[in-house]
């Protein structure tokens, strides 16, 4: 399974980011400061690859620094490409927070170019210790890079996250610990709703089968078996030997629903559930879940504890579970079972 960036990519990327770096160390003589070197009263900006990764240095942040998000709503980071303007804000930004273990695989060769342009690029799966990653074994030697889905591994990166801030902004240090604290709280009583909710499904259905293997992090957390149709990266295949395999799982455990999911193609979704009638067994459509990419900027759903509530909320009701309409802070507008 290849999760990483093809060669010609790669190379066409690197090339076009020393190309522009070139450009703005010539043409914008600001973006080129030393870390921590701003003018007085200058908020640090700072670019994040994913909604979840912008939405968790933002809670870290708070006022203290402009925090931009790369990807959008319903992004895939698996295939997402950089344009020019995205460039320019990786140039400007005086650092970089990532989700990292290659999750962002086709920008692999950009980041390497930024840390050796001296930028500060943080990864947060970096911060997290390596017995608590899987490591499929199709992944040969890397991990799967869905941390965000085990709210305690997500709520592990704060300090990562905290620690780069302060050597941006020393003079925050002590406002970025106390809000990584305040939030890792949060997460604390968002990590225990998901623990009951996701309890509460009927142990025979309690398999939750999506369209590509985003969800392992959270089949171990909560004690739920994950099937995805796609691997672990939308890059790979699903073939009908796969979906034949998944129709029979249904149909024998008897698993009311199969969700499909925001950022990734629904076609093979519609496979598997066509293949589970052909069996003599409904399934139904549990709701969209989010996987590699969070809801509508501005929403619950747009925010990280909004995307694992939704999860959460709609997983439980879906298979048989107990769990509020409105979910874990009342503020659910999706949760539609």
């Amino acid at each position: 399974m290849n999760i990483c960036s093809n060669t010609v990519a790669t190379k066409s990327l690197t090339k076009f980011i020393a190309i522009v770096g070139l450009a703005a160390a010539l043409l914008l003589p600001g973006t080129a400061r030393a870390e921590g070197e701003r003018l007085q009263g200058e908020r640090p900006n700072i670019v994040a690859t994913t909604g979840m990764v912008a939405d968790l240095v933002r809670a870290v942040a708070g006022d203290r620094a402009e925090v931009e998000a790369l990807m959008g709503e319903g992004v895939d980071p698996h295939l997402f490409k950089p344009t020019r303007s995205d460039t320019v804000k990786l140039l400007r930004a005086d650092a970089v927070f990532i989700s990292g273990l290659h999750l962002e695989g086709k920008m692999t060769a950009a980041f390497d170019r930024l840390r050796e342009s001296g930028k500060p690029v943080v990864a947060l799966g970096d911060a997290v210790p390596k017995e608590r990653l899987l490591s499929p074994p199709e992944f040969e030697g890397a991990h799967d890079p869905h941390i965000w889905m085990d709210v305690g591994i997500w709520a592990s990166t704060l300090p990562a996250i905290r620690d780069g801030l302060a050597r941006l902004d020393p003079a925050g240090a002590e406002t970025y610990a106390r809000n990584a604290d305040a939030y890792g709280a949060e997460l604390a009583r968002l990590d225990a709703y998901a623990r009951r909710v996701l309890s509460a499904i009927p142990g025979k259905a309690r398999v939750l089968v999506t369209a590509h293997d985003a969800f392992n992090y959270l089949g171990r957390a909560y004690g739920i078996e994950v099937r995805g149709i796609q691997g672990i990266s939308t890059e790979s295949e699903a073939g009908l030997r796969i979906i034949e395999e998944l129709a029979a799982l249904l149909a024998d455990r008897g698993v009311p629903a199969v969700f499909p999911e925001t950022s990734v193609s629904d076609r093979n979704v519609r496979a598997l559930v066509e293949g589970a009638g052909a069996r003599g067994h409904s399934v139904t459509l549990g709701g969209a879940l989010f996987s590699d990419a969070m809801g509508a900027p501005g929403s619950y759903e747009g925010t990280y504890i909004g995307m694992i509530d939704h999860n959460v909320t709609t997983i439980a009701r879906a298979l048989g579970g107990e769990a509020p309409a409105d979910g874990f802070q009342g503020k659910l507008a999706l949760a539609q079972r």
